[in-house]
């Protein structure tokens, strides 16, 4: 396939997204932009800078480094992933440790942090090539993206895979707690007040809830296909 695109997916929570984004990353050896692991990274440096201690977070010299902070990913074919470098260093055994998990909703929630992520996140995608997915990346990150995927699934699918998910870790869990949670963090990101979960007028809506990954992979490819065709 030539002409290369940013594709951006949104949706809700437990709707298979980073799966989805990271299966077509691959199938078009595109940059997969993990979110997630830049936060971890950020909070990486802030644990090596001394700036979370056991009761506060020292913000004004996060903010004050977070020019400093470069993050990118190079792809690995050993494993077959993209991992996350932080300043050039190879981090991503690192940012999954425990400690980093512990601290990293305290550091993902500065404003100005998240100001940074979405700037890095934009030069990440210049050379286009990419895929990411979140809740704000067709309408905040990446309006003028390629192509925008909005998904969703039923409540009642999205706890079925989610407890699935859990059992699967053996983790112990009611099925009726997991549905609960999931409608509680509905309500929450769409009524958020800092880039609330919503469609971008021109995202393709895929209900995945009675689709195998196989078949949304198919319906993806295809539209892709006719995109890059277009011009």
């Amino acid at each position: 396939m030539g002409k290369r695109l940013i594709i951006a997916i949104d949706g809700y929570s437990s709707c298979g997204k980073s799966t989805f984004a990271r299966a077509i990353a691959e199938e078009l050896d595109y940059i997969y932009i993990d979110s997630g692991a830049m936060y971890r990274a950020v909070t990486l440096y802030c644990i090596r800078k001394g700036y979370i201690g056991v009761g506060d977070v020292r913000t004004t010299d996060i903010i004050g480094d977070l020019g400093e902070i470069d993050i990118s990913f190079v792809y690995n074919p050993d494993i077959g992933i993209h991992e996350t470098f932080l300043n050039s260093e190879n981090v991503e055994r690192e940012i999954r440790s425990l400690e980093v998990s512990s601290h990293v909703s305290r550091i993902s929630r500065i404003h100005q942090v998240r100001t940074r992520m979405v700037e890095l996140q934009r030069q990440i995608g210049i050379n286009k090539g990419i895929v990411m997915d979140g809740r704000d990346i067709g309408t905040v990150v990446f309006p003028d993206a390629d192509l925008k995927i909005f998904m969703t699934a039923s409540v009642d699918i999205r706890a079925k895979r989610r407890y699935d998910e859990l059992r699967g870790k053996n983790i112990e869990a009611d099925l009726e707690e997991v549905r609960m949670n999931i409608i509680s963090r509905d309500i929450a990101d769409e009524n958020r007040d800092i880039s609330p979960l919503r469609r971008a007028d021109d995202a393709i809506v895929l209900d995945n809830s009675r689709m195998t990954v196989d078949q949304q992979m198919d319906w993806i490819m295809e539209i892709i296909r006719k995109k890059i065709d277009e011009d």
